[in-house]
């Protein structure tokens, strides 16, 4: 489609559907610099709520051109006519969103056209830069477009040092103090989730290290591994020769237990740190343990008993809360080994399949 205006304020518009230059334009577009836009009422009217409530106020008569005039000042003249084409036409190019894309926005958000109000949110976020990302960050709340204003945000968290020194910045901290307060508070706000996703992948991994410690004790105490195992694997030699597939957890704990059974310091009652910490992973093993009747890990029954008598010690809270989530993480690791297993299992019998489907192809 295109606009041409003729001396005679004439216009020629021509879609697929409809000849505009049969019907007389009825209406006169105002921009700066007193440049003037031909345009017919029912195309604005039918593209913008707000251009259509101004066409349809009654008018005073003076006399003269029977024109409605409409004026659109505060941008430039050939960002108005690309709007107004557009209401004829929804179509932009990447020139024009490149040269009148904060434009267009501010004048979709005044006259309501929603469609595009989208463009021109999407394309403008994709154009902003470190330089400009306050005066889009300005207009975006002001045009009430929340994506933009985020990734505005985003950006200056991302680039703040860079922000810092631009022209936009020192503008917005001499005339629009609340904008720079809600700014710093985003990035407050950001860095405060950001060390909580670190703290909670430290606790994370803290968890499933302990799960793997629970499942390296239990194969331990009742497989035996590499240097510890049951009494009766033990006597018959049974004991696992090879590594374990967790063998860097597996041998730690090995060297922990043989300490344990020889510490001379707790059985003095000197205290020795290396004892305490095999104690407390016991502790955790009976607190999750479901066969403690059966169980082969030592100290499981004696825990369980104590832990059912001593229900009001102070660190209860905290250590129901590591017994639930290492329990949970327990779980979790046990179903994504299972379908591990599972998918292992299909793939070699699918492996089978087209091994025995291409024999029989030969022969």
């Amino acid at each position: 489609m295109a606009i041409t205006a003729t001396e005679n304020d004439g216009v020629s518009l021509i879609t697929d559907k409809i000849s505009y230059d049969l019907v007389e334009t009825d209406v006169e577009i105002i921009t700066s610099g007193r440049g003037r836009i031909p345009a017919h009422s029912g195309v604005l009217a039918a593209a913008s709520p707000v251009l259509k409530n101004i066409i349809e106020k009654p008018r005073k008569s003076h006399g003269g051109s029977s024109k409605r005039v409409i004026k659109i000042l505060g941008v430039p003249c050939d960002a108005v006519s690309v709007f107004i084409r557009f209401l004829y036409s929804p179509s932009l190019t990447e020139k024009e969103m490149e040269s009148y894309g904060i434009h267009l926005l501010a004048l979709s958000h005044v006259y309501m056209v929603t469609h595009l109000k989208q463009r021109c949110t999407k394309g403008v976020g994709e154009r902003v830069t470190v330089e400009n990302v306050v005066d889009v960050l300005q207009l975006a709340r002001l045009c009430d477009a929340p994506g933009l204003c985020l990734k505005c945000m985003r950006l200056i968290h991302s680039k703040f040092k860079t922000v810092e020194q631009t022209e936009g910045w020192k503008f917005l901290q001499e005339n629009d103090p609340f904008l720079e307060l809600d700014i710093l508070q985003f990035i407050d706000d950001a860095e405060s989730r950001k060390k909580r996703r670190r703290r909670h992948r430290r606790e994370q991994n803290l968890y499933m290290q302990l799960s793997e410690a629970m499942e390296c004790i239990e194969h331990i105490c009742t497989e035996g591994c590499t240097l510890v195992g049951p009494s009766s694997n033990l006597d018959n030699n049974k004991l696992k020769a090879g590594p374990c597939s967790a063998f860097s957890t597996c041998y730690g704990l090995q060297l922990l237990i043989r300490h344990f059974a020889v510490c001379k310091k707790r059985v003095d009652g000197k205290g020795c740190i290396r004892c305490k910490r095999m104690i407390q992973l016991f502790r955790l093993h009976s607190s999750i343990c479901d066969q403690s009747e059966s169980c082969r890990v030592p100290l499981c029954r004696q825990f369980k008993q104590r832990g059912e008598k001593d229900k009001k010690m102070v660190e209860d809270t905290k250590w129901n809360v590591l017994v639930r989530r290492v329990a949970s993480a327990k779980a979790m690791s046990s179903l994504s080994q299972s379908k591990k297993k599972k998918s292992d299992v299909l793939f070699k019998e699918e492996a089978e399949d087209f091994i025995r489907i291409r024999k029989t192809k030969v022969f």
